[in-house]
């Protein structure tokens, strides 16, 4: 269980880091504030963008990524509502672990700490990958606090992932350089091709000296436990995990939730095909907005 905090292996890793992160910045498209919101276990960094009415859309990204993760899809998400961009504490980013993240309910605090910081009475929550994992962790702590819940991959949260996956980032991840990476991204999400700017975040990311807890499938009981209208997103063709399988525990267990494995998606179906997945997930926000 962890007892410490994270950080970077040492200043040459953390400098490192900032450039990469300050390079992936230059792509954001959208006019943009940072805030820096104070949460039991250390200062959260996030990336406020967009204007509207609607109710405001917050967004938690996946292993070795930040907050910038979104750019690519960020101007049709905000394009009627304010989003919100955190870096997940305990990971490497411009947030600051202050406190040991123990276990999955510390994180599910968390989550509820950076609404409150954020003075989010009700918001829409879009995980992706780990990010999915921490964001069904929130919604069956407080569900009442969400308009929707949308999960984009979230195999881990809901099963085992693949050996052969658990091999291949294993191996990138003991090596991380560009070519590694990059064979690793066109197995697991194929047509999915990310900027030169998010692969050096990747690994820069990878000499960050993570103390959290991992994902972990949550049970039936704590499924159950999320009331919100929940849309679950799956590439039929996900090499993470299988996505049958963790279709079906949502359906059988999250009382109002719509599974979607969208045909020909990878592992990075955000990315990999927008002009299918964007208008459902939007569409969903919008007939659950507050």
């Amino acid at each position: 269980m962890p007892t410490k905090t994270g950080d970077f292996l040492d200043d040459a890793a953390r400098e490192a880091y900032e450039r990469a992160d300050r390079a992936l910045e230059a792509r954001w498209p959208l006019p943009s504030t940072v805030l820096d919101v104070p949460t039991p276990y250390g200062p959260t960094s996030v990336r406020r963008s967009g204007t509207g009415d609607r109710t405001p859309l917050v967004l938690l990204h996946g292993l070795n990524g930040n907050g910038l993760s979104w750019h690519a899809v960020v101007s049709e998400l905000a394009a009627d509502r304010v989003v919100l961009a955190p870096d997940v504490v305990g990971t490497a980013g411009r947030s600051r672990q202050t406190a040991p993240l123990t276990g999955p309910a510390d994180y599910a605090a968390w989550g509820e700490a950076l609404l409150d910081g954020l003075r989010l009475e009700r918001a829409h929550l879009l995980g992706y990958s780990e990010g999915a994992w921490l964001a069904a962790l929130v919604a069956a702590r407080v569900p009442h606090r969400l308009a929707s819940l949308t999960l984009g991959e979230g195999i881990t949260a809901l099963t085992r992932p693949s050996a052969g996956a658990l091999a291949r980032i294993l191996a990138a991840g003991a090596l991380p350089t560009d070519r590694r990476l990059a064979r690793l991204e066109a197995w697991l999400s194929p047509g999915a091709a990310s900027t030169a700017e998010d692969r050096a975040v990747a690994r820069a990311a990878m000499r960050f000296r993570r103390r959290t807890p991992w994902p972990s499938p949550l049970t039936d009981a704590e499924l159950r436990a999320i009331t919100t209208p929940t849309l679950a997103l799956f590439g039929a063709q996900s090499r993470l995990g299988d996505p049958v399988a963790a279709g079906r525990r949502v359906t059988e267990n999250v009382p109002d939730a719509v599974v979607d494995l969208v045909p020909g998606g990878g592992h990075g179906l955000l990315w990999q095909l927008p002009e299918v997945v964007l208008p459902r997930v939007t569409a969903f926000l919008r007939a659950h907005d507050a």
